[in-house]
């Protein structure tokens, strides 16, 4: 019966996990990009050249770079 049941279903669950399968591997390079030590330390220069610029609040900057260190230091572990 388990045979049956999955040449049956086939033709219905086969693109749908191969979606499920294209959206995990997506996530897993979302992640990565977002947790790159490369691109955090880029932000955090460029949010300092944002807040010498005058673009940048003091309170928006110190909540931006909190936010990054604690990712850098997360990719640290």
């Amino acid at each position: 019966m388990g045979l049956l049941t999955s040449l049956l279903t086939l033709p219905f669950r086969g693109p749908f996990d191969g979606t499920l399968w294209i959206a995990a591997r997506i996530g897993e390079a979302a992640e990565q990009s977002w947790n790159d030590p490369a691109a955090l330390r880029a932000a955090l220069v460029e949010a300092e050249r944002q807040l010498l610029a005058g673009e940048l609040s003091e309170e928006t900057y110190d909540a931006i770079e909190l936010d990054l260190l604690e990712r850098l230091k997360g990719t640290a572990r």
